[in-house]
């Protein structure tokens, strides 16, 4: 399985506000498998002597510079560390500590040094699901998996779990009648249905809480709607695994769980899509790095979408969002798309964080405004 540290919005939200020189945020594509981490913990090093090298190039203080230097090469050199990684690695360091975050993402390999932390990376492994769990819910058998983007499915052990039907309620059918019970609603198909769905539902509450990974039902009908109607959880997907699970193989389950993500994902692309075009019509979108910019400045940006591997250097001013644009990176400016990005969560804004070939216009980024500006 991944070993995932996703990021909350408070923590998001806390990196875009970091300000001080030196900040240095790493990204790198990591290994899940241990016995071939050897090679990410070359290239790690091989990041942290750019990012040296850029804050040398700036004068950076030594004493600023060796904290960060000597925190990362003591990762590097963590063993226990890089015995449980995911699909990437963001690392964010400064002369005072170093956060990181595994990642269920393939990111590409990058470094960025300024008195900020590049954030958008981040924010694409919150953006959209590569995992998510499977609640196989049938009458024969429930059982909860765990689906990852390219790793077998697992078993996720839940305490309280009813093995089945039978198990939870103590009757050997939902379609047998209780002749000890007067209210023939209480032995209804739908009734004993949304009993057995209570409990599971109440089985699975400590293990789901606090989670954001899509809960996708792979059930018969109407066992799925019944558990989607009185389900806590508030990440169930609209679509489900159709048809009875009791007998099908996990990695079948796994597979199908995979199409509806890119399901969610196309759909949400979609939406954003349709609503970007309504407000263009309106004056109310803008494709244009220095329009979102000065409107990112002024806090009105409602909704940003964002090339994740956007590399503009630059600087955008603090009172009016000129943008001002350079040929390298360097210990001084930073990723011009990213700071955008980071005005919009200060604002109180949504970042979505995606491939290029998904933003409307094929620019760099697409904002929705809250007013024409």
């Amino acid at each position: 399985m991944l070993h995932i540290d996703l990021p909350t919005r408070t923590q998001i939200e806390k990196l875009a506000a970091y300000r001080g020189a030196p900040a240095v945020s790493i990204y790198l594509r990591t290994t899940p498998n241990t016995q071939e981490t050897k090679a990410d913990r070359i290239e790690l090093k091989n990041l942290l002597k750019t990012a040296v090298a850029e804050l040398e190039a700036a004068d950076a203080a030594k004493r600023s510079v060796w904290p960060i230097q000597e925190g990362i090469e003591a990762l590097v050199e963590d063993d226990a560390f890089w015995v449980t990684q995911a699909n990437s690695l963001a690392i964010f360091a400064t002369a005072n500590g170093i956060r990181t975050f595994r990642l269920p993402n393939k990111l590409q390999n990058g470094v960025e040094v300024s008195d900020r932390f590049h954030i958008a990376p981040l924010i694409r492994s919150v953006t959209f699901a590569h995992e998510a769990y499977v609640l196989a819910i049938g009458v024969g058998r429930t059982r909860l998996v765990e689906v990852s983007a390219d790793l077998p499915p697992h078993h996720v052990t839940v305490p309280g779990l009813p093995h089945n039907f039978s198990d939870a309620l103590g009757r050997p059918s939902h379609l047998e009648r209780d002749t000890g019970m007067r209210s023939g609603e209480g032995t209804s198909e739908s009734a004993l249905l949304t009993r057995y769905a209570r409990i599971v539902d109440q089985a699975l509450r400590p293990v789901l809480t606090g989670d954001e990974r899509p809960l996708i039902v792979a059930a018969a009908e109407p066992m799925a709607s019944v558990y989607k109607a009185i389900s806590s959880y508030p990440h169930v997907t609209e679509q489900v695994i159709s048809g009875s699970a009791d007998d099908t193989a996990d990695h079948v389950l796994a597979d199908a769980a995979r199409k509806v993500l890119d399901e969610v994902y196309a759909a949400e692309i979609q939406r954003f899509g349709a609503l970007y075009a309504a407000r263009e019509a309106q004056g109310r979108a803008t494709a244009d790095v220095a329009q979102a910019a000065r409107a990112a400045t002024f806090g009105a940006v409602d909704t940003l979408m964002v090339n994740m591997d956007a590399s503009q250097s630059g600087r955008v001013g603090e009172e009016d969002g000129a943008v001002s644009f350079d040929a390298t990176p360097d210990a001084v400016n930073y990723g011009v798309v990213d700071e955008i990005a980071r005005r919009t969560l200060q604002a109180g804004g949504r970042v979505l964080s995606v491939r290029h070939a998904d933003l409307p216009g094929q620019g760099d980024l697409a904002a929705i405004l809250r007013y024409p500006i």
